[in-house]
């Protein structure tokens, strides 16, 4: 007794340090084996816009249904049928599904698989093969058989060395940039739709100064040739008028040509064949009321709120994950698997006799493989670098687009407000021109180059306004829009 109590002391301390190895090489693989845990970059974004302070405002800036900003119903109308129908949005939607499905099936991989089987296999045997020609000629030999088979089986890969983690991990990423994506989409077609609007409007007003102008001159070509016919102008005055009014004329063209263009590129956008709501649009409106902003959002708050950078930080921790996944691939990979089973000759309930389990531990490790998994670890890390000037280049434009957009919305607000001014005089100069003409106190020459003034001045803030409506538009897109 004495001596068996000594030799099970010696045999426990000689089983001990394997087992301890065998955990500290696990512990190891688990603690080192799955690469850089996930810090996002550090902010470079400057402290505020350059431009943000000469943008007055007389209300806060409010991002969610920026649109409706505008107090036209028919922009409103607009927006909400673009966020309901276009492709491109459903489209999006659909690849954030895809995204998903993709990190739920990383996530699965995690877990064990369980798989139920049942066959039936009916045999003739052949009497010329090789196992037939010895058995036929044992007693009870059966040359036609049928075997019956079930069972349930599991297996699991044991993510030891963090590769399987980092995968769900890197696929997880994916999906939220997906989605982050997905909310681009969604801004870039409502300011989309918003800009087709204002273009749309912009050449209806366009339009119909030009049309007033049409009148006026064809007024002043009647004027011309009455005057002719009793000699008091001449032939030269009447093809001035004929020129000035050809000239107007020419404008039009163009002009419907914007209005049908920006009309296509609606319908396109609320997901229709062009032409299928043109006509809602097709008498002019009143002049759009366009909101003053306030751009109290500091340039680190696109960091949370434009979807491009949102994307690009996603796609970043992404690659990130990534290096773990190939640098897993320089561990031993383990498996587990099980079977239990039935296997017999005949249909009858299974019993002990034809129970059939089955066990395995299965082992893969790349040891020599010419070094493809430095490669992979080294394109995994050349992928991360590349993600990350990917997200430092996104914050940049997204500074450069808001700064972008508040120096032309202060500019375009700036030239309107001197062109109204212009206008006014412009109409002042014109009817005194007209009337010194009708009193023969002036040649018609004075009055068509005052009227060509007037049109161009009328032309260009018709353009300013629409300019200064796109630039408040490309504000709240450059700023995240709403979602």
């Amino acid at each position: 007794m004495k001596t068996s109590k000594a030799v099970m002391p010696a045999a426990r301390l000689s089983r001990a340090p394997k087992a301890l190895l065998g955990a500290a090489m696990l512990l190891a693989l688990a603690a080192c084996a799955a690469g850089p845990d996930y810090a996002g970059p550090a902010s470079t974004m400057p402290k505020a816009f350059h431009h943000a302070a000469p943008v007055a405002a007389s209300a806060p800036l409010v991002l969610d249904a920026w649109w409706t900003h505008f107090n036209d119903p028919a922009l409103t109308r607009i927006i909400e049928r673009v966020l309901a129908q276009n492709l491109d949005l459903a489209a999006a939607l659909a690849r954030v599904e895809q995204a998903r499905a993709v990190a739920r099936l990383s996530s699965a991989a995690l877990l064990p698989v369980g798989s139920v089987s049942a066959q039936v296999a009916k045999e003739r045997q052949s009497l010329q093969s090789e196992l037939g020609e010895l058995a036929s000629h044992q007693p009870g030999y059966r040359r036609n058989a049928t075997l019956y088979s079930d069972g349930v089986g599991a297996s699991w890969e044991i993510d030891l060395a963090g590769g399987l983690g980092r995968g769900a991990e890197a696929a997880s990423a994916e999906a939220q940039a997906a989605e982050a994506d997905r909310l681009g989409v969604r801004v870039s077609v409502a300011a989309e739709a918003a800009d087709a609007y204002f273009r749309v409007r912009g050449a209806q007003t366009r339009i119909a100064l030009a049309a007033d102008e049409i009148k006026a001159d064809s007024d002043l070509l009647e004027l011309v040739n009455l005057r002719l016919k009793e000699g008091m102008s001449t032939q030269r005055e009447q093809a001035q008028a004929e020129a000035r009014l050809a000239q107007v004329k020419a404008t039009i063209p163009p002009l419907r040509a914007e209005r049908d263009v920006q009309l296509n590129r609606l319908d396109v956008l609320m997901g229709a064949q062009p032409g299928t709501y043109a006509a809602e649009l097709a008498e002019p409106a009143a002049e759009a009321s366009i909101p003053a902003l306030a751009v109290t959002l500091k340039p680190e708050d696109l960091l949370r709120r434009r979807p491009d950078v949102i994307a690009a930080e996603r796609r970043l921790a992404a690659s990130n994950a990534r290096i773990g996944v190939a640098i897993a691939e320089y561990y031993p990979k383990f498996s587990l698997s099980a079977l239990l089973g039935f296997e017999s000759l005949s249909s009858a309930t299974p019993s002990s006799a034809s129970f059939q389990p089955l066990a395995l531990v299965g082992l893969r490790w790349r040891l020599f493989d010419f070094g493809r998994v430095d490669a992979e670890v080294a394109r995994a890390k050349g992928v991360n670098a590349e993600a990350l000037a990917g997200y430092r280049q996104s914050m940049l434009r997204a500074t450069e687009d808001v700064e972008n957009a508040l120096v032309m919305q202060t500019e375009l607000d700036a030239e309107r407000r001197e062109l109204i001014r212009e206008v006014d005089a412009n109409v002042r100069a014109r009817d005194s021109s007209e009337d010194a003409y009708k009193g023969g106190a002036t040649s018609l020459a004075e009055v068509l180059e005052q009227d060509r003034q007037l049109l161009a001045a009328r032309d260009q803030l018709a353009r300013a306004q629409t300019g200064s409506g796109r630039a408040v538009v490309a504000t709240f897109r450059a700023l995240g829009g709403g979602w």
